[in-house]
């Protein structure tokens, strides 16, 4: 969505100040861990863009809060299962080959919008290893979250999402519905349902030298978080607000991890 549209459908500028009160609004404290799943067009025209909107995310947690934001990089999935777009089976092995490794610090986010690849790029942000699911973490308790980071089984126990599970964190979508929220594969690790193993191999970088690393997972699905997210909602105590224009969600993590692991078990084969 181009600059001129966003104007023509924004009552008035959405200012940091305004996205800070919203944010309040809508039930996010001072203290506050959590995970944000935002579209920035959802939330209207903002002076000054993704920047504005991460100041927002971080006044509103306050000294004591951490913001958490997915930073994924699909384009580090072999080429021979990439689908958005398929590329020819003669160019896998050149890209194999040529594939720069995966860095935290310079690796940019695909897919996953412009306010996580902003929060990314903040000095004090920590951004996780993981050369496929990575978080980055902004706050107090940012290196706990996002540091150390397995490589096997990337959104389960081991990840930035348990620990955040760990802590009682909210999460937050902003403009976005339950198909992005990356909260629920973590419930997807731990539901007893037929998984298939699924192995990958991504460059990373090690000791100056670039490094090819192998590591497990299982194949994961959105298919049905729409639906399982319905469900949730009509079972448990969900916030709304609107935040600047954008329709907005908060959860308990914990509550939607647990509803969604029997969920998952009852619908799923």
């Amino acid at each position: 969505m181009g600059d001129r549209e966003l104007v023509e459908r924004t009552d008035e500028p959405v200012t940091t100040d305004r996205i800070v009160d919203d944010l309040r609004s809508l039930g996010v404290d001072t203290g506050d861990t959590l995970l944000v799943h935002a579209s920035l067009s959802a939330i209207g025209w903002v002076a000054g863009g993704p920047q504005a909107v991460v100041d927002a995310l971080q006044r509103a947690v306050g000294e004591t809060g951490t913001v958490v934001v997915p930073t994924h990089t699909p384009q580090y999935i072999d080429p021979e299962q990439w689908s958005n777009p398929p590329v020819p089976e003669a160019w896998f092995e050149s890209v194999r080959a040529s594939m720069p490794p995966y860095r935290p610090a310079v690796t940019p986010s695909h897919g996953v919008g412009a306010i996580p690849e902003c929060l990314r790029t903040y000095p004090e942000a920590v951004r996780s290893r993981h050369p496929l699911f990575s978080f980055a973490a902004l706050g107090a308790d940012a290196a706990a979250i996002a540091g150390d980071h397995r490589l096997d089984f990337g959104l389960g126990e081991g990840s930035p999402l348990g620990r955040i599970y760990d802590r009682g964190g909210r999460v937050l979508m902003l403009g976005t519905g339950y198909e992005t929220n990356t909260s629920i594969h973590l419930a997807e690790y731990r539901a007893s349902v037929s998984t298939e193993r699924a192995e990958h191999r991504a460059p990373v970088r090690r000791d100056g030298e670039r490094v090819v690393v192998a590591f497990e997972d299982i194949e994961t699905s959105t298919d049905d978080f729409e639906r399982l997210g319905a469900a949730f909602e009509r079972s448990a105590e969900v916030k709304r607000e609107s935040v600047g224009e954008a329709n907005a969600t908060l959860v308990a993590q914990q509550a939607l991890v647990d509803f969604a692991v029997e969920w998952l078990e009852e619908n799923r084969p």
